[in-house]
């Protein structure tokens, strides 16, 4: 994973959006498998996570032409998976309805920030340091995403400790009254920032955790234009947040 500025005329356009998110994706979960132990299979069109029955398998898109080769060996991973598989296709492109597999999809758009000054978080907000809140804030996720495939909570199973000493990547936690009430995963790769697994504990919500967690996050990327995929929920989020779509993701999943 790679770190750095852009000068201004490069900053990803929307409709460079789809390989920006693509690019982050795959550097978000290759850190994210090598904190794990899990296989990380690179190839021209695709990266691929491959878990255990609990993380599954995740393989992200990187290039809108897969060939027939890549393709198939996307299908043989995709049956091959010890658990859940995630195809994350940003380009929209990649029709996986042909494989025999039964996977069913949806879209959620992909949206892109420019570098900009963000406010000062309403709550505390805090960058990670340290095996408590990590714990925290892996908690928060699994609930607040309802990862079933991560219950019963196995601490250090979601987020090792691994995870926040891999280049480019912080996660952070808002706290209220000093209780974690939030988190989110940001990494910056190759000139863009992103964030994942952004969550608020149910004991939580409607109190503005969402949004102090993500401009927390901000602050430390200001200088750099952002992308991220978003939620029908998160959406309006992200947009008071100066966020704007650029195009539809296209996801697929093994039942």
């Amino acid at each position: 994973m790679t770190t750095g500025t852009p000068s201004t005329d490069q900053f990803p356009s929307l409709a460079e959006a789809p390989t920006a998110q693509a690019r982050n994706s795959a550097a978000f979960w290759t850190a994210t498998g090598l904190s794990r132990g899990h296989e990380v299979i690179r190839r021209r069109g695709f990266v691929a996570v491959d878990g255990d029955a609990r993380a599954g398998l995740r393989v992200l898109i990187q290039e809108p032409d897969l060939d027939p080769a890549e393709l198939a060996e996307v299908g043989e991973l995709v049956r091959a998976a010890a658990g859940t598989a995630y195809v994350d296709d940003p380009f929209s492109s990649a029709d996986l309805s042909d494989l025999g597999l039964g996977l069913r999809n949806w879209q959620m758009p992909i949206m892109l920030r420019l570098p900009g000054p963000v406010a000062e978080p309403a709550l505390d907000v805090i960058r990670v340091r340290g095996a408590g809140d990590l714990q925290a804030a892996e908690q928060v996720v699994i609930e607040g995403f309802d990862l079933d495939g991560f219950q019963p909570h196995r601490p250090g199973e979601l987020f090792p400790a691994a995870l926040i000493e891999q280049p480019g990547l912080d996660v952070f936690v808002a706290s209220i009254d000093g209780t974690v009430a939030g988190a989110c995963v940001s990494v910056v790769a190759n000139g863009v920032g992103s964030h994942y697994w952004v969550a608020t504990s149910s004991a939580f919500r409607s109190r503005g955790v969402g949004r102090a967690v993500m401009l927390g996050a901000l602050a430390h990327m200001t200088d750099l234009p952002a992308t991220l995929t978003a939620s029908k929920l998160g959406r309006p989020l992200y947009e008071s947040l100066g966020y704007t779509v650029a195009t539809p993701s296209t996801w697929w999943a093994s039942s």
